[in-house]
């Protein structure tokens, strides 16, 4: 390509070419250097992730500076060099403000430990971030793409030519998009008032799960048995639906247990207590049991228990449930739940028939 141009062009491609790239190396060093450094917020791969992006933002760089001389512009045109270097400054500064945004996220999660027993604040955190994070980037990407289209000439006559219809337009995209505006909206308002944050544990739909990801426009819900439950983020501002952990992650777990009146409650109550001492997944809080119901045949006990999170409080349920089962197998057979049925025997029924067959003799003077 060198061939085409005179000396003097060849040198201001080859001294601009060769800058650009020397510029490039320095920064990507520069940003190289601050990621391994502990003092800096940088995190370690931030220069790797630069990299593409800045060499974009050269190459537009480059693009300008070789735009102003005369010589190439007879060989290339004008207009291409200048829709190019702007598409690629576009692309190039969209794309660093992403990575920049996507760093400076990291960097402060980096201080909340979700793996916490009490991880209420951490969770919130963690939502607000995340969902104001995709809130910018569809505002920096629509930004970008609007600028990006913007600077095509027929494009933005096209735009002016509609302004006169823009009116009629904007009502019927209004009522067209409404539903998706308030699925959006309500992503937005699910990041600052937080009915539910990630890890959240749930009931929704009769399902229970914690809250895997929070997008723009849905939710998705980890179900216990690895199922994914996707919801629109409308869900969780218009209909009512169980959080398990809005304020603490700590929670109560029951057990019943179905047995016979002559069961000894007190020996259970020791059970019960020796059974939650005995175990790492009672968190040393709540212990009681309370008889809660009777019927004709049998009593209904209620083992009630604490545990620092639904998971280890399920896992708790469980286990006490098991071991009271084996304790009145062991020790109160005769306690288990029982029908009882009187059986008379045949002089005892024969005396009954008789005495409602034969009336009385009063009852026969009576009559006469």
């Amino acid at each position: 390509m060198l061939d085409y141009f005179d000396s003097q062009t060849s040198k201001f491609l080859l001294i601009t070419i060769l800058a650009g790239m020397v510029f490039f190396g320095l920064i990507f060093y520069f940003l190289k250097k601050l990621g391994k450094s502990p003092k800096n917020i940088l995190p370690v791969n931030f220069a790797g992730k630069m990299r593409l992006p800045l060499a974009l933002f050269m190459l537009a760089l480059v693009l300008k500076i070789i735009k102003t001389n005369d010589r190439i512009l007879e060989f290339i045109e004008e207009n291409f060099l200048s829709h190019v270097s702007t598409l690629l400054f576009i692309l190039s500064i969209t794309w660093i403000l992403i990575v920049i945004l996507k760093a400076f996220k990291r960097n402060i999660l980096l201080k909340y430990d979700m793996s916490a027993s009490d991880n209420v604040h951490a969770r919130k955190v963690y939502t607000q971030f995340t969902v104001l994070e995709r809130v910018l980037m569809f505002l920096i990407i629509l930004f970008a793409v609007s600028i990006a289209l913007m600077s095509f000439d027929s494009i933005r006559s096209i735009g002016v030519s509609m302004l006169t219809s823009a009116g009629i337009a904007g009502i019927i995209i209004g009522f067209a998009a409404q539903k998706a505006l308030g699925t959006l909206m309500a992503g937005i308002q699910i990041a600052f008032t937080q009915p539910i944050r990630l890890d959240d544990v749930v009931v929704v739909e009769g399902e229970w799960g914690r809250i895997e990801e929070i997008y723009l426009t849905y939710v998705v819900v980890k179900i216990w048995d690895k199922r994914r439950l996707v919801l629109p983020t409308t869900y969780f501002i218009e209909q009512p639906f169980q959080n398990w952990t809005r304020n603490s992650s700590d929670i109560l777990g029951t057990v019943f247990i179905y047995t016979d009146y002559n069961v000894p409650f007190d020996a259970l109550r020791e059970e019960l207590t020796r059974i939650l001492k005995n175990t790492d997944l009672w968190d040393g809080e709540v212990n009681v049991l309370q008889v809660t119901d009777t019927n004709n045949e049998m009593v209904e006990t209620r083992a009630l228990m604490s545990a620092i999170d639904s998971p280890t409080a399920w896992d708790l349920r469980v286990h006490v449930r098991e071991k009271l089962v084996i304790f009145i197998q062991e020790n109160y057979p005769h306690s288990l739940p029982r029908t009882r049925v009187e059986m008379q025997s045949r002089k005892d029924s024969d005396k009954v028939e008789k005495a409602t067959k034969e009336p009385d003799k009063s009852d026969l003077l009576r009559d006469k």
